[in-house]
């Protein structure tokens, strides 16, 4: 039987074993700029399934985190009017890395350096099972999506841009 790499413990599962979440592990090849539909092609799985964590910031600039569809694009038009904010904004990368404590491209929801709002895309919490970030580039974690409005309090949103 082929042994499975050993993953180090993230902040991220860390928080998920101590919420008592199971959680499968899925390490893959990082590629920079590829994003989760190069996680979703490697490791065999529907992008629509992975979900990517994005870190954006408010006409203040107010942290938030926006969980959605790995093959999707978040309207910040309609994400901004559903959280009652004047605009949202991707924030610039070193400025993510600051508020979320990972680095762009194995940003997690969970344990974020920084407590923020996180908002989840509506059509995520259907699927019969996710795989989002672990806190590391190159390293997903497979779970149920009720961990994300439950343990995590994300509140659900319709933001995602047609195909």
């Amino acid at each position: 039987m082929a042994k499975k790499p050993h993953v180090s413990e993230t902040p991220a599962t860390a928080w998920l074993k101590a919420h008592g979440v199971a959680f499968s592990e899925h390490p893959y090849e990082y590629l920079e700029h590829g994003g989760a539909l190069h996680s979703a092609q490697v490791l065999g799985l529907d992008p629509f399934a992975v979900v990517k964590t994005l870190i954006m910031q408010d006409e203040t600039a107010r942290p938030l985190a926006v969980l959605m569809h790995g093959n999707r694009t978040v309207s910040t038009k309609n994400l901004a009017r559903q959280i009652g904010a004047k605009a949202v904004e991707p924030c610039k990368p070193e400025v993510a890395n600051r508020h979320s404590g990972y680095l762009v491209g194995g940003t997690s929801p969970f344990g974020l350096r920084r407590a923020m709002p996180v908002y989840v895309q509506s059509s995520v919490l259907v699927l019969p099972r996710i795989w989002i970030n672990g806190g590391r580039r190159g390293y997903l974690v497979g779970i149920e999506p009720s961990v994300l409005t439950g343990p995590l309090g994300a509140a659900a949103v319709d933001c995602a841009l047609a195909e």
